[in-house]
């Protein structure tokens, strides 16, 4: 088989593929979005002083339990920093070019 022809077969494998998974690449970039939507309300919500989760919950007037895994994952990624804690809870504050 020739390089054009393997690049077509290729192609058209691809193609098909795509067809095949377009709800799957639908309902990830729905999923994607309205990820970004939300992080984008926790950034706002932490801006300015450090805040603990339920003052971010309260700020962005979203669920707890959602604000505490989406902080959790953006500390991992360095886009937010524990900075202290307010009595029990741990406080929390966008990272250097986080937002």
């Amino acid at each position: 088989m020739t390089d054009k022809a393997a690049a077509k077969q290729r192609i058209a494998r691809l193609k098909v593929l795509r067809e095949e998974h377009k709800a799957t690449v639908e309902r990830t970039q729905a999923l994607l979005k309205d990820q970004q939507a939300f992080r984008k309300q926790l950034r706002s919500a932490m801006s300015g002083e450090p805040k603990t989760i339920p003052e971010i919950a309260e700020a962005a007037q979203l669920p707890s339990d959602k604000v505490m895994w989406h902080v959790m994952a953006m500390k991992k990624y360095d886009l937010v920093r524990e900075v202290g804690k307010s009595g029990d809870y741990y406080q929390y504050a966008l990272a250097e070019g986080g937002a």
